[in-house]
């Protein structure tokens, strides 16, 4: 099932907003299982960093003052077997390509020049679409708008392998946010442990949920999403896209009154190294924003910092609880395990 956000640029439906919550969420866990059954595998892949993107590039033809009228010619080049249009200009500056479907331009002494530029050129953005495509279980390239998209469309956009395309799926989840037509599903996603690409997917949703109770319908809700960061942190196998360390922040920075400072508290036996490590980090927040825990997260870290089973844990857990004594703004930087890939 994929509940539309929009028919026709009419506002999104209202009734049984709950019962479509549950079932976006059902309809996810089969989008889980398929993608593991896919790659062969349920391991969790490392994402690379976030690159945000920028179409269309400046037009060259500004530069030149090159006329309207001075578009005479026409060309074509082919990329990914796709035939785009060329308007051609040919002025004394030199050669003038345009393929407006795509609104890009290249300049160039011949015409075979400007078509090969305009064929290297375009390919970031064609790559952009066709990965959006592959996320969405399409062929060929996505040429639409991301807020046109289903619930459902933009649930599977965030795990996308363009990181910076999953993050405009994000921003037009968090559009919607208080509907609660994503709450389960989003949860839901901090649950997975089938796809592969899963990581930069729970990093947009531990984002988004830093503003957690806009998206919580009630208290059930709330619960079920401090459930799932803590179970992120608790066995987490890898810290891919800072997912686990995310996690901490979220629970101890943005939400450490109800919930987080236990929760955080907790983390501290986690049988993941990652997840103590985030733990640690992420109570040093907790007090910022909780001084009457001071106390309490002190005395937790000293223990922590004697009974940690790893080396380098104890000495962050000792050097934290000494800058939350000495109130040093500038934190001991969290270690890296010579095992992390």
């Amino acid at each position: 099932m994929a509940w539309p956000l929009r028919v026709h640029n009419k506002p999104m439906p209202t009734e049984n907003i709950a019962a479509n919550a549950t079932a976006l969420a059902d309809d996810l866990q089969a989008f889980f299982a398929e993608a593991a059954k896919s790659a062969g595998s349920s391991k969790a892949i490392k994402p690379g960093h976030r690159v945000k993107f920028s179409w269309p590039p400046h037009p060259i033809s500004y530069s030149y003052h090159v006329l309207a009228s001075d578009w005479t010619g026409t060309a074509s080049f082919t990329a990914h077997g796709e035939e785009f249009p060329v308007r051609v200009a040919r002025t004394p500056h030199g050669v003038f390509g345009r393929s407006e479907p795509i609104w890009l331009e290249a300049r160039g002494e011949t015409l075979e020049e400007v078509l090969a530029k305009l064929a290297t050129d375009a390919e970031p953005y064609l790559q952009r679409q066709m990965k959006i495509a592959n996320a969405l279980g399409r062929t060929g390239r996505f040429t639409g708008m991301v807020r046109d998209l289903s619930a459902f469309e933009l649930l599977k956009l965030l795990y996308c392998e363009d990181r910076d395309a999953a993050n405009d799926a994000q921003r037009e989840i968090e559009t919607h946010a208080r509907s609660g037509l994503f709450t389960p599903a989003l949860i839901a996603v901090l649950n997975d442990r089938q796809h592969p690409r899963r990581r930069s997917a729970q990093w947009c949703v531990l984002d988004m949920f830093e503003d957690l109770p806009s998206f919580c319908r009630n208290d059930d809700d709330e619960i079920a999403a401090v459930n799932a960061m803590k179970s992120l942190i608790w066995d987490a196998d890898d810290d891919f896209a800072r997912t686990a360390f995310k996690a901490g922040v979220v629970l101890g920075g943005h939400i450490p009154y109800h919930f987080g400072g236990p929760v955080l508290l907790e983390c501290l036996d986690s049988p993941s190294k990652i997840g103590r490590r985030s733990a640690i980090h992420g109570l040093y927040h907790v007090v910022e924003w909780m001084p009457n825990m001071r106390d309490q997260v002190v005395t937790a870290l000293r223990s922590h910092a004697e009974s940690d089973e790893e080396p380098l844990l104890r000495a962050y857990a000792a050097a934290m609880a000494n800058d939350i004594e000495s109130d040093n703004t500038e934190h001991f930087q969290e270690p890296l395990f010579a095992d992390e890939p």
